[in-house]
């Protein structure tokens, strides 16, 4: 996580720079020298992937050195015994070898963290988005649990149960009908943990598009995404091909993207925070800490909100489940849920800060039930899993070597030597936002991929250079950036980059393919629950070249949307629905 950049999901990076001034320590975890891993404590420089590895490490030297919460775990912690075994080997001597951090930094941080009590562990996208990740997050959870630092004041907070984000996220999944949600395509033989939740497997929906089977899609609606840009879809080229398969693609959106100009019929244009009411909800670790209110300042003509949209399309569809008139009273409704008061109010606090417990697993505030504990099977923390068997899964988190990696493939290595991550956050933008506002683009006018010195020496690259990024699946071109910010044996490349400059129209498409890194990321590399993927852990080399176009050029058997015949319900470019047209039908 580099919370400075991210900001995620409610959690301000500034709060970080706020509690250092008051004294507070960081362990930072992080393949880059970022601005937190210079001040910290301790700094895990760790090769990319192997954050499980890590955990499983400073777990041995809490568990080994009697450092962990002894009254906590008999009286809230299920699987300790257990845990213990598993970890008993996983010296921080064995994790050096696989992570290429000291042994005695990892113990250091280890010790830090289980004899400063409280602390606290907080990620982002850098474990969800590794093919290890559900076993680092166990880990990691499984730190603090044993140290006895969940639900307590400085510690790792837990939301109540009747957080508005449970509620909101599945609120129309009960309009679907049993036998429809069985349809779905839920990767349940290859991820039956996955298949639990109400979401399609993006691995299984891959291979429905490229093989029609168990049955065909007909149309793709995008809702506030970018997907062809190097944002959330490895393998762009093949995520491509297979949706201009489709009769009919939609989206609303803001901005025309290359996803737009590429694949959709129609788009709907959204407004911007200024022109509608709206709602923020903050969610980091599922804890919905307050309710803001978005208050319309200025008219925003022709476009419409999300949730507008949302109320004029599901209307049409099904009328049931979008009883509201308005997005004010589908806002009224969720608040009132829960107080006796409103949107209109909350328009005037600005933002609400809702009351916050601790400790609440010792007066049944946790669990459906009123009971005391967890809201899991035992009751407890489970450090092993109570229902990971059922899935065919280990209950204890373990390391697992990336799929690509210069152990698990050391021929590929030898071609490929870098270990080449993604994902950081730069200031002026979010993914794949923000690149065609000028202000914001001329502080960061290119894509860049740290290099450090000695490795960009020894291939003749020097600050500024255009550098293509290779491995077997595909290339992308970036400008170099060389810091000691990445060991040696590490690149670093940005995500999300496209041209607004370029030309929208095929083949162009605003220059999406040039510098698209997830052109290097394989599918189907994802843990055995379903969840994580491989976007911080792949192989690459790099070497000069002259330009953007070195790695310009549209997908194999890429066909323009144009192209596709009569079947196509607009031809062309998107066209831009008038809110009168839905009305009317």
């Amino acid at each position: 996580k580099s919370p400075l950049q991210s900001n995620p999901d409610g959690f301000y990076g500034h709060a970080i720079v706020d509690l250092m001034k008051r004294g507070s320590k960081l362990i930072v975890i992080d393949p880059r020298l970022t601005w937190l891993a210079s001040r910290a404590e301790f700094h895990l420089q760790l090769r990319p992937g192997t954050d499980a590895a890590i955990g499983l490490a400073m777990l041995n030297v809490i568990i080994g050195e009697d450092l962990y919460d002894h009254d906590f775990c008999d009286n809230w912690v299920f699987g300790l015994d257990e845990l213990a075994d598993r970890v008993q080997g996983t010296t921080p001597e064995w994790a050096e070898n696989i992570t290429w951090v000291p042994a005695d930094v990892i113990r250091g941080a280890a010790r830090a963290f289980a004899t400063n009590a409280p602390s606290s562990i907080m990620w982002g996208l850098a474990i969800d988005t590794q093919q290890n990740g559900a076993q680092a997050g166990q880990a990691l959870l499984a730190i603090g649990a044993i140290c006895g630092y969940m639900d307590v004041p400085g510690g790792i907070t837990l939301a109540l149960p009747s957080s508005f984000l449970g509620r909101w996220t599945y609120e129309t999944m009960q309009f679907v009908g049993k036998d429809v949600e069985k349809k779905r395509i839920d990767a349940k033989d290859d991820h039956p943990a996955y298949a639990t939740g109400p979401y399609a497997h993006p691995d299984s929906v891959l291979t429905t598009l490229e093989t029609g089977e168990p049955y065909a899609f007909h149309m793709f609606y995008f809702y506030a995404s970018n997907p062809i840009a190097p944002t959330c879809y490895a393998e762009p080229e093949r995520w491509y091909n297979g949706i201009m398969k489709m009769d009919f693609n939609a989206a609303q959106d803001c901005f025309m993207t290359p996803t737009i100009m590429g694949l959709c019929d129609l788009v709907l244009p959204v407004s911007f925070f200024p022109e509608h009411d709206g709602f923020v909800l903050p969610h980091f670790g599922r804890n919905t800490h307050f309710l803001g209110a978005m208050n319309a300042a200025v008219d925003p003509g022709e476009a419409k909100s999300d949730l507008e949209i949302d109320l004029l399309v599901g209307k049409r569809l099904n009328p049931e489940a979008w009883p509201w008139e308005s997005v004010e009273e589908f806002f009224d409704a969720q608040i009132h849920t829960q107080y006796d008061w409103g949107f209109k109010e909350l328009r005037e606090y600005g933002a609400f800060q809702q009351p916050f417990e601790y400790r609440k697993y010792e007066k049944g505030l946790l669990r459906p039930d009123g009971e005391p504990g967890f809201n899991t099977p035992t009751g407890l923390i489970e450090v092993s899993s109570s229902i990971y068997d059922d899935f065919g899964e280990d209950a204890l988190p373990y390391f697992m070597e990336p799929a690509m990696s210069p152990y698990s493939t050391p021929d590929l290595y030898e071609e490929y030597p870098l270990v080449l991550t993604t994902g950081g956050r730069s200031f002026v933008s979010f993914h794949s936002e923000h690149r065609q506002i000028p202000s914001l683009r001329s502080l960061h006018p290119d894509p860049l991929v740290t290099i450090n010195p000695k490795t960009a020496a020894a291939h003749g690259i020097k600050a500024g250079d255009y550098v293509c990024i290779e491995n077997p699946l595909g290339k992308c071109v970036e400008r170099a950036r060389v810091s000691n910010e990445v060991p040696e044996r590490v690149v670093h490349a940005e995500h999300g980059w496209w041209y607004p400059e370029d030309d929208p129209e095929y083949p162009e498409l605003y220059g999406v393919w040039k510098s698209n890194i997830n052109k290097l990321v394989p599918m189907y590399k994802v843990g055995a629950t379903g969840y994580g993927a491989p976007y911080k852990n792949v192989l690459a080399k790099i070497y000069k070249v002259d330009g953007y176009d070195a790695a310009k050029g549209a997908p194999e058997s890429y066909v323009p949307r144009e192209s596709r015949g009569p079947e196509s319900m607009t031809g062309g470019a998107p066209q831009p629905l008038s809110y009168e047209t839905i009305h009317q039908g």
